[in-house]
């Protein structure tokens, strides 16, 4: 049967099919784009080591000032970090960037374009173009590929800019289709190409909900086609009256690779930016790796200390026998069928 397969595979000319003996071509995760923070690479990718799939679609939704360009420009730096061959085009509709807070977080400008666009449809039809220009490429010769979308939310639509520019300020109720029509087309283009894309987006309160309820603009069509949604939201993390940052949650809203409705937190400090290790103690002490033994922790070696020494010090305690050890038990947590 195998033969006859492989057959029909030959038949239709199509170079992206395969037996699934073989890999599936298009679906499969080959590596992760580090987000800076454990947990949240837990949250993503069921690993401590893991994170952004490398060829998938991954959404960050929030309220504003929740850190999702910060979490964009971070997962750029890490990699342009990971490929020193790779390159980003970062598509920013909110004229919000600058060069100083890209080499300020350490971002190589040489192997970075900001590519502002206006409406979904420019955004759809660049994309198009850089991806049929990557794609003629030989395989081999093709270097690593990241695109950003900062934000989807700001991008206006054609019909808008034509209403706009006739004076009219009806609101175009067309939008959530154009968004729609523009991830039909590139989604599967993107797997093909092996980019991974992220975009941030905002949130709203839905009126008349029972319950506080967050959702996302841009219709369905993006719930759709993202493998992975993240929402933010946020609380002002203290030192005594003083506000040092905040803690960050993050919430899977949307997965392929990792159980639902999973939370956790990450710290970002205005002095330090994102903490990698936050979250690391609380995990630590539900698996029982360590014991909350009165105001201290117990270490697997016996030895007792405060949860303040641990975090100031997360490299000396957060060793690879006891990360090997979490990252077992986080499997459990966050993966379908452990």
């Amino acid at each position: 049967m195998s033969d006859f397969l492989k057959d029909i595979i030959k038949d239709t000319g199509n170079e992206f099919a395969s037996l699934v003996s073989e890999g599936v071509t298009i679906g499969d995760v080959e590596s992760y784009i580090d987000t800076g923070s454990y947990t949240l690479n837990a949250l993503l990718s069921g690993r401590f080591d893991g994170g952004l799939p490398s060829n998938k679609i991954t959404a960050i939704a929030g309220e504003t000032a929740t850190g999702k360009t910060y979490f964009a420009l971070g997962i750029c730096k890490n990699f342009l970090d990971m490929y020193k061959n790779g390159g980003v085009i970062y598509f920013e509709s909110e004229s919000a960037l600058t060069k100083d807070m890209i080499t300020s977080r350490g971002i190589d400008d040489k192997r970075i374009v900001i590519m502002p666009v206006t409406t979904v449809q420019e955004f759809r039809h660049q994309v198009i173009k850089i991806l049929d220009r990557y794609l003629e490429q030989d395989e081999e010769k093709r270097h690593p590929l990241f695109f950003v979308l900062d934000s989807l939310g700001m991008l206006s639509t054609t019909k808008e800019m034509a209403d706009t520019a006739e004076g009219k300020e009806t609101r175009d109720m067309t939008r959530a289709q154009v968004v729609k029509a523009a991830f039909r087309v590139l989604t599967l283009k993107l797997a093909k190409a092996k980019v991974p894309l992220i975009m941030t987006n905002h949130t709203y309160a839905v009126i008349g909900s029972m319950f506080p309820v967050q959702e996302m603009g841009g219709g369905q069509g993006l719930k759709y086609a993202a493998d992975s949604i993240i929402y933010l939201s946020k609380r002002k993390e203290k030192e005594g009256k003083e506000v040092i940052g905040n803690i960050i949650h993050c919430k899977n809203f949307k997965s392929r690779l990792t159980k639902e409705n999973v939370i956790v937190d990450v710290k970002l400090t205005y002095d330090k930016g994102l903490d990698r290790y936050y979250g690391l103690l609380d995990l630590a002490i539900k698996y029982g790796v360590f014991k909350s033994v009165s105001t201290r922790v117990e270490l697997p070696d016996g030895t007792k200390q405060y949860g303040k020494t641990i975090n100031n010090e997360p490299e000396k305690y957060f060793t690879k026998k006891v990360m090997d050890e979490l990252n077992e038990k986080v499997k459990k947590e966050f993966l379908y069928g452990f």
